[in-house]
């Protein structure tokens, strides 16, 4: 089939002062009927031939929510996900939340010892514009949240429109639930609006799945009220199945 292929401007759009760059368009006339694509996009046709293709994104981004209870391995996936993408010439923007600052300010570490450095988000941080402020300096392939339990209703739903507006994956990693068995805000909305939802998966002592998590004090003993939010590791928590769990918080 004929048909020219013509390059035009670089597109972008603008987000509260923001210039986002979205790829390089260009012009498909065949036929005589006129297309419009970018260049960043995958497109699936064989140009050699101007074969008339959608010139929507063969991919769609979505939305990703992996919980678990502690010590499920959420971090080290983080940080398997940030290699495969810099590992193909990619670039994935870090965050963490800036209030676990158990291995140092603005890094995301597992405890086999990988770390890498992040972004950090507080409470009051508009993640869209900050999303946009370091795709603008330099485009983003995806985003990756460690700690996500931890975002607000708003800054997850800022999220939605990181994925719907602008195509951009974000996969997020948190706990599920507090040790008091209820779920965390940012946990209880990325449930409800990700695209995506994987169990990252650990066991209780007696070998069954383990979904939940106790807080012990400084003698050890499972503690069942207090602030949802306290920063600790295996010292202060502990992953259980239900009926363990259930012993401690919900005795018949």
């Amino acid at each position: 089939m004929p048909g020219t292929l013509r390059r035009c401007d670089k597109s972008t759009a603008t987000l509260n002062g923001y210039s986002l760059f979205l790829g390089i368009s260009y012009d498909f006339s065949i036929s005589g009927r006129k297309r419009n694509a970018f260049q960043s996009f995958e497109l699936r046709a064989e140009l050699a031939n101007l074969r008339f293709f959608n010139t929507r994104r063969q991919f769609l981004a979505q939305l990703y929510f992996y919980y678990s209870s502690m010590n499920a391995g959420k971090s080290t996936a983080l940080l398997q996900s940030a290699y495969n993408y810099k590992e193909m010439g990619m670039h994935p923007l870090l965050m963490t939340a800036a209030l676990d600052d158990r291995y140092g300010v603005g890094s995301i570490a597992s405890r086999i010892g990988l770390s890498e450095t992040a972004d950090l988000f507080k409470h009051d941080t508009d993640m869209l514009v900050h999303i946009a402020a370091s795709h603008n300096a330099e485009p983003i392939d995806c985003v990756l949240i460690d700690e996500s339990q931890f975002l607000s209703r708003e800054q997850v739903l800022a999220l939605t429109k990181v994925v719907d507006r602008f195509n951009i994956p974000v996969l997020c990693y948190g706990i599920r639930t507090d040790f008091q068995g209820e779920l965390f805000p940012g946990s209880q909305h990325l449930l409800a609006w990700a695209d995506k939802l994987i169990e990252l998966k650990t066991v209780c002592w007696c070998g069954r799945k383990a979904t939940m998590v106790v807080r012990r004090n400084d003698a050890g003993e499972v503690v069942v009220q207090g602030d949802q939010v306290q920063i600790g590791g295996n010292d202060t928590y502990q992953s259980l199945c239900r009926k363990h769990f259930a012993e401690f918080h919900w005795p018949d």
